[in-house]
């Protein structure tokens, strides 16, 4: 069963037994995404690691390998 028709299912559900329907998949898509960036940052912080730039910093080292010097 995809989502689509889960969401119908519910909603035809909820309207016979007179509920408020359900909210439209993809709704809170954004707003989830962005309390899982805080709970990650969170995470960091208390396991007192850098909260801001990680991502970033690793994909650097990875793109723009820095050259070892000779000695």
């Amino acid at each position: 069963m995809s989502i689509t028709q889960q969401y119908l299912l519910d909603t035809y559900r909820a309207q016979r037994l007179g509920e408020t329907p359900p909210p439209p998949p993809g709704t809170h898509d954004w707003r989830t995404a962005r309390e899982l960036r805080g709970y990650w940052q969170f995470r960091a912080v208390v396991a007192e690691r850098p909260a801001h730039g990680r991502l970033r910093r690793a994909l650097g080292r990875l793109l723009h390998p820095h050259p070892r010097s000779a000695c």
